[in-house]
């Protein structure tokens, strides 16, 4: 009896707002083995398993860099720890970082600045070994792991467009589709001579949206077309075949459309990878699952979400939002889940057009801290502990405001997520596996992880 303790302990952590409980381990749960009729339950079932997890982060920007620069030297230290580290912090995985610039970047520019550079031959990344370089550089040694690193344009070399600039939209000339996509290829390569292998790249960060910011249209067509005719056949010339393409990048409502289209042409549905989509207007959680049923041997990645509007310092709101996503996401059969910026100063920028948003980690006003906001913590709650290569498992819950995910880790550890976004503390039985139950509570607007070791 004693060795059935010990084996099945339920270790559980909670990030609560009524306390200063931020990713703190609680004593451990008492198991009982029984599941009692009056009470909630959340019941797990480790061996219906789903999709494999292939990790969490953040994205690399130069705003994000810049202000990690900026940072005193142990403060750059701990920044990479908490959201690196295996041991210490996240352990991030995979991360996301801009071609050419974007809204967080310190101003407008391309690596082919050239206009009608064809050839390439003005090609640079010297503007990335400025400060985004040395932050990717920097994380991936306190990783001590690989982190996949996804590439996506904002916005071709303003000479490629129709409209003459980065900003506002305008569209790829037809003249220049092959010149772009061997820039795919350049970054790629430049990136590798680095030292900092590239996973995968989109085609175009939300290619719906005409932006007063770095932007670019395509519709269903042109996107399907651009990865069928030029930007596929360039990285297998280029031996890159092993380059993940990512179709959309832009928000849900329209995911199902335009994953339509681009996988209905086998030419072009060969070439990729997955569809990447973003939160921003309405939730459609429900199209995210529909990508999957039509289409199950491609991938979904959540590849861009942050709290628009300003930095929103010591919102709780934050975290239930990253949270309730997450779980969203993850149970409709998404890989991969990838916050915006990493660290942002105290305005929620630099943006250069203004374009202000919170993030997990907030520079204080002097630039010489960092302070922690809740979506920090509840991004932690999945991070630390649905390691890549997890999968998820059957999980579900009696009570609908009792929001659930669950997945076996390769060592055989089970863990459930379980999420409280109301205003009354929730009782509940927890199952984790047969014979390994135990009561829990959720107190008012938190998050608990809970993790047993099955194997």
């Amino acid at each position: 009896m004693a060795f059935f303790w010990v084996r099945f302990m339920i270790q559980h952590y909670v990030t609560d707002e009524g306390s200063n409980k931020r990713l703190t381990e609680q004593a451990p749960l008492p198991i009982d083995g029984s599941t009692p009729d009056s009470m909630a339950t959340l019941w797990v079932e480790p061996c219906c398993r789903f999709q494999a997890i292939a990790g969490f982060g953040g994205a690399f920007t130069e705003a994000s860099a810049s202000v990690w620069q900026g940072l005193p030297s142990a403060q750059q230290t701990q920044v990479l720890r908490d959201y690196f580290s295996p041991t210490e912090g996240h352990g991030y995985t995979f991360c996301r970082v801009h071609m050419n610039s974007c809204d967080f970047s310190l101003g407008n520019y391309a690596h082919v600045e050239q206009y009608d550079d064809v050839a390439l031959a003005s090609f640079s990344i010297a503007r990335d070994q400025q400060a985004l370089l040395p932050m990717i550089k920097a994380a991936l040694i306190v990783a001590g792991q690989p982190i996949k690193l996804l590439v996506s344009p904002w916005s071709p070399p303003a000479w490629m467009k129709s409209n003459g600039q980065m900003n506002r939209g305008g569209t790829l000339l037809p003249q220049y589709a092959n010149a772009w996509a061997r820039c795919f290829v350049k970054f790629i390569q430049a990136y590798a001579a680095e030292g900092v292998p590239v996973w995968g790249v989109s085609v175009q960060n939300e290619p719906a949206a005409t932006q007063s910011w770095d932007s670019c249209i395509y519709s269903a067509e042109e996107e399907r077309d651009f990865v069928r005719d030029h930007l596929g056949p360039a990285l297998h010339k280029a031996g890159l075949g092993h380059i993940a393409i990512v179709i959309w990048d832009h928000n849900r409502d329209l995911m199902v459309q335009r994953a339509g289209t681009v996988y209905a042409d086998a030419e072009a549905a060969k070439y990729v990878w997955g569809t990447g989509f973003h939160w921003y207007g309405e939730n459609h959680f429900d199209h995210v699952q529909l990508v999957h049923d039509a289409w199950p041997d491609k991938h979904l990645l959540f590849t861009e979400g942050c709290q628009e509007g300003g930095p929103h310092h010591g919102s709780w709101a934050l975290g239930e939002r990253y949270a309730r996503s997450i779980i969203s996401d993850l149970n409709r059969w998404t890989v991969g889940w990838i916050d915006w910026n990493l660290l942002l100063d105290h305005s929620g920028g630099p943006n250069h057009v203004g374009n202000l948003c919170s993030a997990p980690m907030l520079a204080t006003e002097d630039g010489t801290a960092v302070t922690l906001q809740s979506s920090y913590f509840y991004l932690g709650h999945f991070a630390r502990f649905a390691k890549p290569g997890a999968r998820r498992v059957l999980c579900a819950a009696s009570r609908e405001d009792l929001e659930c995910t669950a997945f076996v880790n390769l060592d055989g550890s089970v863990v459930a997520v379980a999420l409280n976004r109301t205003d009354a503390e929730i009782e509940f039985h927890l199952r984790l596996a047969e014979g390994v139950s135990a009561p829990a509570k959720l107190p008012a607007h938190s998050i608990a992880t809970f993790v047993t070791q099955l194997a």
